[in-house]
């Protein structure tokens, strides 16, 4: 068998003349470290497991799985990522906190009127290969249970967007991700590289609720203050649930040149979801439904 990295010869990818790596395809096994996180199979290891990440996220609004992609298989989905990064889509805007569009006439101390910046480069769920440990991942019905099981939900579905479901950000050198909060209630990031400097997650947990929008500390986070902030810090291959709904949160700009790589897993709670063709245009240059 064909290891990871030992690459007998390309193939061209449809619609395109980049290069895909020609590898086997790998076993869950050699993707997942079910050792440490033994979550496709059922009982009390994964019980344990499940009970951890439900009270990290209730104490801290999120919990990290470190690990959780084994070094070889997060290395090879960067590798990939990299030989695809020319079909990746650049975007940079300003913005409010909460995605909304700032009229005149906005109180001078409501935070709805803080314009805020953010530069990505967002690589769809489309150009992955079959063989994609990332793909692989993504479309294992395991991972979507013990997501399920983890956020105690009663339905939970991968995302059916051919551009969104599952996609890869690229923050390179002076790019950033401004405070926001999440339309959804929780997002799951997958890291493939961290950056030498800059490129912090932060957040503030609880910032806000159902029925309390908090504006005045929301404007004091904006505007500088650091008590309440926290952040978070991970290496590649870790896994990370957020509830973002809530929680006030950004990342600081990158410097250098090691840029800040990581992938966006989405799901949604009714099957078939996806991006209105604007916002698939605006996040990923692309508005056709094509298949992934």
């Amino acid at each position: 068998m064909t290891t990871l990295g030992q690459h007998e010869g390309a193939k061209s990818m449809t619609g395109g003349n980049v290069t895909m790596p020609d590898h086997d395809r790998l076993d869950l096994t050699e993707i997942v470290d079910f050792d440490r996180y033994p979550i496709a199979e059922p009982g009390r290891p994964a019980s344990r497991i499940v009970g951890r990440c439900r009270a990290e996220l209730a104490e801290d609004g999120a919990c990290q799985l470190d690990g959780f992609m084994r070094p070889a298989a997060a290395q090879a989905v960067l590798d990939e990522a990299e030989m695809l990064s020319s079909k990746a889509f650049r975007t940079d805007a300003t913005h409010n906190a909460y995605f909304t569009k700032v009229t005149a006439g906005i109180p001078a101390r409501d935070p709805r009127g803080v314009r805020l910046h953010t530069s990505k480069r967002a690589l769809g769920y489309k150009y992955w290969g079959a063989s994609s440990p990332l793909r692989i991942l993504y479309q294992w019905d395991g991972l979507v249970t013990f997501l399920k099981d983890v956020l105690e939900l009663q339905r939970l579905y991968r995302d059916a967007d051919p551009m969104g479901a599952c996609s890869v950000m690229f923050h390179d050198d002076g790019d950033e991700l401004g405070w926001h909060f999440d339309n959804s209630e929780f997002a799951v990031t997958l890291m493939l590289q961290d950056c030498v400097e800059g490129g912090e997650f932060e957040y503030v947990p609880g910032i806000r609720a159902a029925d309390d929008e908090n504006f005045a500390a929301v404007r004091a986070v904006l505007e500088g203050a650091r008590e309440p902030v926290r952040s978070l810090r991970a290496q590649p291959g870790t896994l990370t649930l957020f509830r973002g709904r809530y929680s006030l949160h950004r990342v600081t700009p990158v410097r250098g040149t090691t840029g800040r790589v990581n992938a966006v897993l989405a799901y949604a709670s009714t099957p078939g979801h996806q991006l209105t063709p604007l916002n698939r245009r605006l996040f990923y240059g692309a508005d056709e439904d094509e298949p992934r």
